[in-house]
């Protein structure tokens, strides 16, 4: 399995540094000297930021099952990736990313759209999966929607279409 870094895990490193780092004493007549505090705080920083990693990539994990799974639930329905386009990211005033979809129904009748978009960085590591459902799209027509991240994102997020099912 591949751990892939968010930005939140680099803000609570660098947190877990600075916290810890404050308790490091340069004092030579301290009995475990200062290079044994310094391997113990790095020990423990390790391991706490292993952990948040672990943490993040499980619940990456978790939502992106989760969108599988209600992507899989929908009966009768046909893959149209190619058909939903994602816009340009934006953050809003809560620090969440979102991007427009436009998908288009090249059926002979109304269909609805469930897409899951994926939000990664630059260097495609995903930071956030969402869920997003385009309804009564007219025959021949284009519909929108806001795909919405579910956590605050940050730095350059991009928008990618996952999977998306006409139905």
């Amino acid at each position: 399995m591949t751990r892939r870094w968010t930005h939140a895990t680099g803000v609570a490193l660098a947190g877990l540094i600075t916290l810890t780092g404050v308790g490091c004493s340069n004092n030579p007549s301290s009995p475990s000297g200062p290079g044994s505090k310094a391997a113990s705080v790095a020990s423990q920083a390790s391991a706490a930021v292993s952990s948040l990693a672990s943490q993040a990539s499980g619940a990456l994990a978790s939502a992106s099952a989760e969108a599988k799974r209600k992507l899989d639930e929908i009966k009768g329905g046909v893959d149209v990736k190619g058909d939903v386009k994602p816009g340009t990211v934006t953050t809003d005033g809560e620090g969440r990313a979102s991007a427009q979809l436009t998908a288009d129904n090249k059926a002979s009748s109304a269909k609805s759209f469930a897409v899951q978009v994926n939000f990664t960085d630059p260097g495609g590591n995903l930071l956030d999966t969402a869920v997003v459902n385009v309804p009564d799209v007219p025959a021949g027509k284009s519909g929108t929607a806001t795909a919405r991240s579910n956590r605050k994102l940050s730095g350059d997020v991009r928008a990618e279409v996952a999977r998306a099912v006409r139905h």
